[in-house]
């Protein structure tokens, strides 16, 4: 166990507050509550090992839009390419974009080099100092979008002496961002995506590093053989395939978000950020309304620097109309 703090972990808010697993509205991850439908599985993608050449490398390509002579690796999620990408560089001095997931300033730490969190607007007066720079965009938690064009300019300066631009691109696809991953055939551009979130799928485990292919495969085997499930490539290859879901998918996500933005605003709160799947909400009374509605059975993320809630969105109008009422008590 990593020891930080993620949303979706039920299990200690069950212990914690004594309430059963089955009266909790979890609204405490970024994950849609719409999740992609899953397709008949064939038994023999149960009964082999995966295999590359299963078409999954042109399928992402297509979705991405990738250049031929970019590298595109299909990974277990974004996870283990953030864990992994902090072993293939030498100890240096890295930038991360904060508050941002935690996940990635552990991991390049634990690897031995020096963290240095940043906030956006920091960036520009430090990054002559820096080796490699890590954005999430939009940033989880905040949701925050910063433009391409600055992205851009980032890894043009970083690259020009031998550095690395890492952005998660975990949130992306439920926002109004534009990606960079068309460009990370560039040396020096590394970017990661996940179906976690945006298709609902965090239990699946599925996701995508895209980079120069040499990097790409020193990832590759990094990770060893069959990294990724056979059954994971085959959902993947089909939800990324299914362009009219996605379509179905980004605008009922977006009329979430609007209705999320007037719940908390009738509550009194301030909804923030660029992701249609969650709302960052900074309030100095964060843990208490945090605790209320934990109380009542209704799990958010808390957040203590700067102290804000973040809230995920309802599924259903039950559930919509629950976290109107618990709101109600914990204002």
């Amino acid at each position: 166990m990593s020891g930080l703090e993620h949303g979706g972990r039920l299990n200690q808010a069950v212990r914690q507050w004594g309430i059963p697993r089955s009266d909790w509205l979890d609204l405490s991850t970024g994950i849609s509550p719409y999740g992609y439908p899953i397709p008949a599985i064939p038994d023999a993608v149960w009964q082999r090992l995966p295999e590359e050449d299963d078409g999954l490398d042109a399928v992402a390509r297509d979705w991405l839009k990738l250049p031929v002579d970019t590298g595109c690796l299909p990974v277990a999620g974004s996870q283990p390419a953030l864990q992994t990408l902090p072993a293939l560089r030498r100890p240096c001095r890295v930038g991360v974009v904060a508050p941002a997931y935690a996940e990635h300033a552990r991991a390049w730490r634990q690897a031995g080099h020096d963290v240095v969190p940043l906030a956006a607007t920091a960036v520009a007066g430090t990054l002559p100092r820096l080796d490699v720079l890590v954005c999430v965009n939009p940033n989880n938690p905040s949701g925050a979008l910063l433009p391409a064009e600055t992205l851009r300019g980032w890894h043009q300066q970083l690259a020009g002496r031998g550095g690395w631009l890492v952005v998660d691109e975990a949130f992306l696809d439920a926002s109004n961002g534009t990606s960079l991953a068309a460009q990370a055939h560039q040396t020096g551009l590394i970017v990661l995506r996940s179906l976690g979130k945006f298709f609902g799928l965090a239990g699946l485990r599925a996701g995508l590093m895209v980079a120069e292919p040499a990097l790409c495969s020193a990832m590759q085997a990094a990770l060893g053989p069959w990294a990724m499930s056979h059954p994971a490539r085959y959902v993947m290859a089909q939800a990324l395939q299914d362009r009219a879901w996605q379509q179905q998918q980004r605008q009922r996500l977006r009329e979430d978000r609007k209705r999320l933005d007037g719940v908390l605003s009738a509550a009194g709160l301030s909804p923030q950020g660029d992701s249609d799947l969650f709302a960052w909400c900074p309030d100095d009374q964060a843990q208490g309304r945090f605790e209320a509605l934990a109380r009542q059975g209704v799990l958010v993320r808390y957040f203590t620097e700067p102290a804000a809630l973040r809230f995920g969105l309802a599924g259903s109008e039950v559930q919509w109309d629950r976290l109107r009422s618990a709101l109600s008590v914990s204002a």
